[in-house]
């Protein structure tokens, strides 16, 4: 296998580095682009499937009656455990029941019905006789964490003499800070369509991230062999990340109802169930302790990462392993302690999101950051620049940042770019002038590191095919959510064998072709297809080379594909086809399966310690807000972003996944929450939001009114294909700025040195209290002086009118809140603390 190369220098038409539209874009725009759930509605065959869910956060299920559903007209049959004839399991971990006898969150899935149509299964559903023993649970992370209820191993990362750096610090603060999760929100919901062919071979379209995986989760369900199974995912309306793990108990319910009644078989989840019985973005909580010198440089970290996993497993020990490895973001932190633990509670299994953990590791140091930079005296930028990662630094986890002198230019190219000092001084003249509107720019950092943390998932396989005609057909394993893989695999191709994109055609991703899979996650879907694609092509390119050293009587290492046709040192091209052609005539192999492995990552998860990632993406985000005081309103007036791809395979389809993912990150950080009911009435577990219509989504009137991305240049990656970078992720946390000039937006209504406390999502009602509160500090000094002067006339700390201690905070029954509330807090939005020690 070749080492891949840096990119050509002067890359073909529609190449390597060429701005081209998304291979199905044009689709896309015209409605022709078919997804899973098309190939059922073409099928008038087909049945389709409905869930009978539990109305219940926790409990048994004491008695499932079917008899009355069944005499519904128009459904077929009624899928139970009974029915299951290999494993009774969805997950890979074993602790998934596809169909349970313990309902485990509210909306979980106890059984589902076939039904002729969509409607008829509805309908049996509901006549679908359930009974339950309900037993205690438990919805939220700080219940989770007083009741100790934790899933799986616990981990720490350490280095250094974090303690001792923390006694010695010149300032040190303490607090906890925690935050929601994510919805992910693809515009195509979950959806599965099963069939039997004559030699009893199930066939499963799947809107799956991990065709593997469904696959196997298909097959032991089913108890057949892998090669039995075979699943198709044709292409996907969306996923970032919720269509890695959580499609394959829904796919293994249509195989295992298309077996039962030897009819093809659709189930595609509605919007309400969608969200209700999927996985979001894993909520966090975080308690730290951290010291800085007198150049305010980091000494010390000490931090608990407690993630909400939900009532199973599922990715959430992957999840909290990388958020522990991101706490550092682009920070050298010399002396660290990290312990990081799983929640369980009675609520969806939580999963992978765009990230997978990096963006709620890296949203606590910058959070605290923000936090502290008022009570340190210093400009919340210029505190983080000056912790920057410098070259020949190393990881809490033990890896070299390499490039990391690409840092400081990434933030001195955006301050220039952006015009910061200047807009800055323009922003303190706005502030001085206007009372009740406050404008801010905040600057935040990226690095993040690409390759899956579990080493066996870096590897990659591709059949690329070359007819007689010349045409190029490219089977890889990744998979296509919009991100625009596709896309850049033809490109890929085309470079490697030198020929016009038109040639290239993409397969559908399939298990029949190219076997054991990784997922399509972890920003790694270019880097590791890439280099399989790019490694079958050269298969191919070699022997055609050979052909071409025949034709042309000339050294086969002389030999050039370019510009769709073959050429060799001095001697006129020949058309691409033609020595395909021969070469065919000859006998010589116009087809190759390629391979690629990630070398280089190592990684021992019980000391969290080793190099997990090929390299790191770098990029900075600086953004300008505007915040109104009396509603908390606020518009993102300008955002200027600096990311670094590497040498980009395809810059338009970069820049695309570099807005997208800013967007979403600003959708997480500020607008998005998620809201279960916590109560002890019957509707609790229940998740209140679930629509658009009760969960804020990012909009047009939610995008910076001026947008700036830049790619960075100079920025060839070595040993990664043509030079490139993944994107997929790393853009996601450059919203950070968006959340941190909300922050300092808010500074600007109180007094000099005042630390703002801003819950997140910061939504416009979390910068409304913020504002209160900063708008109610008092200015630099005077709680000194009121302590001297309580010194000098004798009171005795304590002493004195107090204000009544505030009742514990309820909710609309009643029923005390979770965690105790700041006076002037809504009871719904509890806020974090932090102490100076």
């Amino acid at each position: 296998m070749k080492t891949v190369t840096h990119a050509p220098a002067d890359p073909r038409p529609a190449g390597v580095g060429t701005r081209v539209a998304h291979e199905s874009a044009a689709q896309h725009v015209t409605g022709e682009a078919l997804y899973t759930h098309d190939l059922a509605t073409r099928d008038k065959s087909s049945l389709h499937a409905w869930p009978v869910q539990s109305a219940h956060a926790h409990a048994l299920v004491t008695k499932l009656n079917t008899d009355e559903a069944r005499k519904v007209p128009g459904v077929v049959e009624i899928l139970t455990a009974d029915d299951v004839p290999g494993l009774n399991d969805a997950g890979v971990k074993h602790d998934e029941p596809l169909f349970p006898s313990e309902v485990m969150y509210f909306g979980h899935a106890i059984c589902w019905v076939i039904g002729e149509t969509a409607e008829a299964a509805r309908r049996g559903a509901e006549a679908v006789e359930a009974e339950y023993e309900p037993l205690p649970s438990i919805v939220t992370l700080p219940e989770a964490i007083d009741a100790a209820r934790f899933q799986g191993p616990q981990h720490v990362m350490e280095r250094g003499e974090p303690n001792e750096a923390l006694e010695k610090a010149t300032h040190r603060f303490r607090g906890t800070f925690e935050f929601g999760g994510q919805e992910h929100f693809y515009l195509e919901t979950h959806a599965s369509f099963a069939r039997v062919d004559e030699s009893g071979q199930v066939l499963v379209n799947s809107s799956t991230q991990h065709p593997t995986e469904t696959q196997e989760i298909v097959a032991h369900v089913l108890g057949l062999s892998s090669h039995e199974v075979t699943v198709q995912s044709l292409r996907m309306g969306g996923a970032f990340g919720g269509k890695e793990m959580q499609p394959h108990g829904l796919a293994a319910v249509a195989a295992l109802a298309a077996v039962r009644t030897g009819r093809p078989v659709s189930l595609r989840l509605t919007r309400t169930q969608d969200i209700t019985m999927t996985g979001k973005r894993h909520p966090f909580h975080a308690e730290w302790d951290i010291g800085f010198d007198d150049q305010g440089r980091i000494t010390g970290l000490d931090a608990t990462l407690t993630a909400d996993g939900g009532w199973a497993m599922d990715l959430s020990e992957p999840v909290l392993s990388r958020a522990m490895c991101h706490i550092d973001n682009a920070y050298m932190v010399p002396n660290i302690h990290v312990h990081g633990r799983i929640a369980k509670t009675n609520k969806t299994s939580q999963t992978a999101f765009r990230g997978f953990g990096g963006p709620q590791g890296m949203l606590v140091l910058e959070n605290i950051l923000g936090r502290c930079a008022p009570l340190l005296r210093i400009d919340a930028g210029e505190l983080r620049r000056r912790n920057f990662y410098q070259p020949g630094d190393t990881t809490p986890y033990g890896q070299l940042v390499r490039h990391a002198e690409r840092l400081p230019d990434i933030w001195g190219t955006l301050s220039e770019r952006a015009d910061v000092v200047r807009r800055k001084a323009e922003i303190a003249e706005y502030n001085a002038a206007h009372t009740d509107t406050k404008r801010s720019l905040a600057m935040t950092p990226v690095k993040f590191g690409i390759s899956f943390n579990f080493a066996a998932f870096n590897q990659a396989g591709a059949l690329v095919h070359v007819y007689k005609d010349g045409s190029v057909l490219i089977n890889h394993g990744g998979t296509e959510m919009g991100q625009g893989l596709h896309t850049k695999m033809r490109q890929v191709a085309a470079t490697t064998l030198g020929v016009h994109l038109d040639r290239v055609r993409l397969a559908p991703t399939r298990t029949d072709k190219v076997p054991n899979t990784s997922a399509t996650a972890a920003s790694s879907g270019a880097d590791l297809n890439g280099g399989a694609v790019k490694n079958a092509c050269e298969q191919i390119r070699e022997r055609l080379a050979q052909v071409a050293g025949g034709i042309f009587g000339a050294n086969p290492h002389d030999v050039r594909f370019e510009d769709d046709g073959v050429a060799a040192l001095g001697k006129d091209p020949v058309p691409f086809e033609e020595v395909v052609s021969d070469a065919y005539m000859q006998r010589v192999q116009l087809f190759a399966a390629g391979y690629y492995r990630t070398e280089g990552i190592h990684w021992d998860s019980s000391t969290m310690h080793g190099s997990p990632f090929k390299y790191f993406a770098y990029g900075a985000a600086a953004t300008e807000v505007e915040v109104e005081a009396f509603t908390g309103s606020y518009r993102v007036l300008r955002t200027d972003i600096v990311h670094d791809v590497g040498d980009s395979l395809s810059p338009l389809v970069d820049v695309g996944q570099i807005e997208g993912g800013f967007v979403q990150g600003t959708g997480w950080l500020t607008l998005e929450e998620l809201r279960w009911d916590t109560s002890d009435g019957d509707r609790r577990g229940r998740l209140a939001t679930q629509a658009a219509s009760t969960y804020k989504l990012p909009s047009f009137s939610e995008l910076p009114e001026e947008f700036n991305v830049h790619l960075y240049e100079r920025a060839t990656e070595t040993g990664v294909v043509y030079g490139s970078k993944a994107v997929g992720e790393p853009p996601l946390m450059l919203a950070m700025s968006v959340r941190e000039a909300l922050r300092t937006a808010v500074e600007a209504f109180g007094p000099e040195g005042a630390e703002v406390d801003l819950g997140c999502p910061s939504t416009p009602e979390k910068v409304f209290w913020a504002i209160q509160e900063v708008r109610g500090a008092e200015p630099e000094g005077e709680s000194e002086r009121a302590e001297q002067e309580k010194e000098e006339v004798g009171t005795a700390p304590g002493a004195g009118p107090q204000a009544a201690k505030p009742e514990p905070a309820t909710d609309a029954e009643g029923h005390q809140a979770t965690s105790p509330v700041k006076t002037g807090r809504p009871p719904q939005s509890p806020q974090p603390e932090t102490e100076s020690v």
